[in-house]
């Protein structure tokens, strides 16, 4: 065997680890934190100095490194045959992929339904008794190709009723459900959005919901301490503070991969798959429910098998559109929260707590 060759077996063997590792590491922090734990979105979220530390530092540049190896495996034979042996493997799911999300969306619009008083998310509560019948109207809909506009736009009002009650950040965790409501209506007319396909706008709607909930771990990590200290084995023997931070790269770095090269978004579906359904298992029935659409959106992702070919320049511009994309959402996020809920605190608009002059 050539030494290229071990190496790339070798390189197999740790990327299947590291991959173990993510699964059975941060599987029970995929569970969202606002469904089974106590909550302020409207709280002092820990200050940006305190977020970008020395260990937040390594664990990003160790991200890094393991985006630019996927970039670097796509264009080899290596990554020739990952994608060959998925189309494979995946062709019974591409070719009954939107019939899956229909599925799936259906149960999770009858099962809140059969929960009441939820709008589109368990923590997103309500009185009007009118919502479960909907959503029951809603998920019929899903019967048939010529309604599913009705399904798509029954999601965007209930997200616009929530924005109404909880407020725009709240619903900011949750634009998944608008490239829900996007691919059921585009896969109905048969449309794409100025060129993007149902999946990809699903697909890009899913990283961004993603990438935020990411920066929430970071800015608000004792939210998960409850469920730390009831399951203290989920920390794998780290200290809470760095198995969050390290929990948000991770989720950070799947959601951004999800936007980047073929075989880099559909290993990052696969892994993000694995990762939500661990964490059923440890938390259950709400969790199922509540995860079970955005599951359905990345086995698609998965089995999804448009490729462009892959560049060198994929893998330079890599470090610099993850670098770009984490400025803009910690910045965007830090800088939203103050703007809306500074004025609690004695703070005008600025990042992190700190005022703009």
């Amino acid at each position: 065997m050539t030494y290229v060759s071990r190496f790339w077996v070798r390189s197999s063997v740790m990327l299947a680890g590291a991959a173990s590792f993510l699964i059975l590491g941060t599987g029970a922090a995929s569970a969202h934190v606002k469904w089974f734990c106590a909550f302020d979105v409207a709280g002092q979220p820990r200050g940006l100095e305190q977020v970008l530390c020395t260990d937040f530092e390594l664990l990003t540049g160790l991200a890094l490194v393991c985006l630019m190896f996927g970039c670097l495996t796509e264009g080899t034979p290596l990554g020739t045959a990952i994608l060959n042996a998925l189309d494979r493997v995946t062709a019974a799911v591409r070719n009954n992929s939107v019939l899956i999300v229909r599925a799936v969306v259906g149960f999770f619009l009858v099962s809140l339904w059969n929960l009441g008083g939820i709008i589109l998310t368990p923590e997103l509560k309500t009185d009007a008794t009118w919502i479960p019948w909907l959503q029951l109207a809603m998920a019929a809909a899903l019967l048939w190709k010529r309604t599913l506009p009705f399904t798509a736009a029954g999601i965007v009002f209930l997200f616009g009723f929530a924005v109404w009650n909880y407020g725009v950040f709240h619903l900011a965790d949750y634009p998944v459900f608008l490239g829900v409501a996007a691919f059921l209506a585009l896969t109905a007319f048969d449309r794409t959005l100025f060129g993007q396909r149902p999946i990809d706008v699903v697909r890009i709607a899913a990283a961004i919901t993603l990438m935020w909930a990411s920066v929430e771990k970071w800015a608000y990590p004792h939210w998960t301490d409850p469920l730390i200290a009831a399951k203290p084995g989920m920390t794998m023997g780290a200290s809470p503070e760095l198995f969050m931070q390290a929990a948000g790269v991770i989720e950070f770095t799947l959601a951004f991969a999800l936007i980047w090269t073929p075989l880099v978004r559909r290993a990052s579906a696969i892994i993000l798959t694995a990762v939500f359904i661990s964490a059923i298992f440890e938390f259950g029935k709400i969790d199922a429910i509540g995860h079970s659409g955005i599951i359905a959106v990345l086995v698609a992702i998965a089995a999804d098998d448009a490729r462009v070919p892959a560049t060198r320049r994929d893998v330079v511009l890599a470090p610099v559109y993850y670098a770009s994309a984490l400025m803009l959402f910690l910045g965007v996020y830090y800088f939203a929260h103050s703007a809306l809920y500074g004025e609690r605190y004695g703070i005008g608009a600025g990042i992190g707590g700190l005022p703009v002059i």
